[in-house]
């Protein structure tokens, strides 16, 4: 792929990110009068260590799950925003699909179809629909991290398109084969789907390989800019987590924070690297 095409994709995603973030916040005023009723109906808090240890002892807070979502549409912007700027005549490999997993938050705000269902009279299978795109750009996310990994190690950059395209069919296998559950959904507005255990082992493989990938890269070519890189793919592997499934304000603060703090360590030392090449 070409710069210029990449950096056609890049403003593709921008429009995206504030097509959604538009929608957020004009469904938010929407729903936000009916969180207090939907806070008792509640019975399913979101998983993960971080929900059980840090949330799970305060009660649920609909209004931060909202801020949650919105955070996650205005990340989704702002990092493609700063990526297209900063690299706009940078060639790097990786930073394309460090794009693709900023872009995949952008859809979150979807999740406000919940909320939206207890004003309008919304069918079952748009609830379906949405959580089955939701699913998809998870997916897609969590893979083009890990597609970043493997260029760091060396993958051929002129295979662009094919990893494109072989992330985008696993996205789309996965999230239309798993059964959804539209009728039930937990404490961070996620309708619940099935193999969630299989959906746990993905990421902890993809966090382990895109992480190592980037601290040998920094071993083999001894540059300490490739460290920075890997802690700031543990933070954003952390921050995602948090975020995505954040149900007080607990999470609405640290999710971000790290997500964030992450993705500046990301960018800035791929620019650092790809500058003068």
């Amino acid at each position: 792929m070409t710069l210029s095409e990449r950096n056609d994709v890049l403003k593709g995603g921008i429009i995206l990110s504030l097509i959604c973030l538009v929608i957020c916040i004009v469904a938010s005023v929407k729903v936000i009068p009916v969180y207090p009723s939907m806070e008792q109906e509640i019975t399913v808090r979101s998983g993960g260590i971080f929900h059980i240890l840090a949330e799970k002892p305060f009660n649920v807070k609909l209004l931060a799950v909202n801020c949650c979502i919105m955070v996650s549409v205005l990340f989704s912007l702002l990092s493609i925003i700063l990526i297209y700027f900063s690299f706009e005549k940078t060639q790097s490999p990786e930073i394309l699909f460090i794009a693709f997993f900023a872009a995949s938050f952008a859809p979150e705000t979807l999740r406000l179809i919940i909320p939206l269902g207890k004003t309008y009279d919304i069918p079952s299978l748009y609830y379906l629909m949405v959580s089955r795109i939701i699913l998809f750009c998870r997916c897609f996310g969590i893979f083009s991290l890990f597609a970043a990994g493997m260029y760091a190690v060396g993958f051929g950059a002129q295979r662009q398109r094919n990893v494109i395209m072989v992330i985008t069919v696993i996205a789309l296998f996965i999230a239309l084969g798993v059964p959804v559950d539209t009728q039930t959904w937990n404490a961070g507005l996620n309708m619940i789907s099935g193999y969630t255990k299989m959906f746990l082992l993905i990421e902890i493989g993809t966090f382990i390989f895109t992480t190592i990938s980037f601290f040998i890269v920094a071993w083999l070519r001894g540059s300490r800019e490739f460290v920075y890189i890997g802690t700031g793919a543990v933070l954003v592997f952390l921050g995602r987590n948090i975020l995505l499934g954040a149900d007080t304000w607990v999470g609405s603060v640290a999710g971000p924070v790290s997500l964030v703090l992450g993705t500046w360590l990301i960018c800035k030392n791929l620019h650092k690297v790809y500058l003068w090449l």
